[in-house]
């Protein structure tokens, strides 16, 4: 079974791509599952109709495939809770300069 601090780590080589900011960071990660050498992940996005939307999602899939341990990635979009800016790290608010 994969251990969830090895997929949120692996989740951390994500960046939205008009951002440049991880998708841990930005808080677009809702939840973690794992069971055997699945993992199912629940996420959302800055916005609904984010252009990147398709990319962030296959790169997620892509990193928690990689991780020891995990044969498949079940990724979720979900749109609630609606994601805001309090979602995110003190770390992405410094790099996207937001006080």
């Amino acid at each position: 079974m994969a251990d969830k601090d090895a997929v949120m780590d692996a989740l951390r080589t994500v960046k939205d791509p008009e951002l440049n900011v991880n998708i841990v960071d930005l808080g677009l990660i809702y939840t973690i599952q794992t069971r055997e050498n699945e993992v199912d992940v629940e996420m959302t996005l800055t916005t609904p109709a984010c252009p990147a939307g398709p990319e962030i999602l296959r790169n997620a899939v892509t990193a928690i495939e990689k991780v020891e341990g995990v044969e498949k990635a079940n990724v979720k979009l979900v749109m609630n809770p609606p994601w805001s800016q309090d979602r995110m790290s003190d770390a992405a608010r410094d790099e996207l300069g937001i006080f």
